[in-house]
């Protein structure tokens, strides 16, 4: 694939997911007390920053284009992800975050590494993706033959499908350790547009949300 494919492919993402996304992956963070310095892999316009403001004493974005929505005063670095390591240091990033970035991209397992590799010891990995397991995706590959963010329309932005279970045996695969999963508590009503109520969604999370987070730490 060209440089101006994969930009082009960056483009049509609009450079942000949906806020129950972010909120899921700051709180799982938050939780964990992870602070320092974040590096946002498949930033977009860097919309994760305003939910981890709070945790954060320096930013920096990585994407294989600088949306026109990232901050002018954000530090910025471009790589494409399928092609390219990541142009961040070893063992310099307190937090790494690539969220609905994965599923973008041609081999998950070497994103991954690349993603440990950068984090201190000690730090924190959040990733999401999909979640293949919903209700409304399991419908469609029953009825489509496709998961629902992988049919013919998301393709070749959406190539790759992963199972919770697939992330977390990647991120042990990866060194980490101390590997959970949440979600996002948000999923559409299959043949409607419409969303569970949240306290539906809270009550089976995994059946009822569209996108799965997961957080791990690199060992010490």
């Amino acid at each position: 694939m060209t440089i101006d494919a994969a930009v082009e492919r960056g483009l049509k993402t609009y450079g942000e997911s949906d806020a129950p996304i972010y909120r899921t992956a700051a709180a799982l963070l938050r939780a964990r007390r992870a602070r320092g310095v974040l590096v946002d892999v498949g930033c977009g316009i860097g919309r994760f920053l305003e939910f981890t403001s709070d945790m954060t004493a320096d930013y920096i974005g990585v994407d294989v284009v600088r949306h026109p929505g990232l901050s002018p005063d954000a530090a910025f670095h471009r790589a494409d992800l399928d092609r390219e390591s990541l142009p961040v240091r070893t063992a310099s990033a307190d937090i790494v975050s690539a969220l609905e970035t994965i599923e973008h991209l041609e081999s998950p397992r070497a994103f991954c590494r690349e993603l440990a590799r950068i984090l201190k010891p000690g730090g924190w990995l959040v990733l999401s993706t999909p979640n293949q397991l919903s209700l409304l995706s399991i419908l469609c590959l029953i009825v489509k033959g496709r998961f629902v963010a992988f049919q013919d329309a998301s393709y070749p932005v959406h190539r790759t499908a992963l199972l919770p279970s697939d992330l977390v045996r990647i991120a042990g695969e990866c060194g980490l350790s101390e590997i959970e999963l949440g979600f996002s508590c948000a999923g559409r009503i299959p043949l409607t547009g419409a969303h569970y109520p949240q306290t539906l969604s809270q009550m089976f999370p995994q059946a009822l949300s569209d996108n799965v987070v997961l957080v791990a730490r690199k060992d010490a």
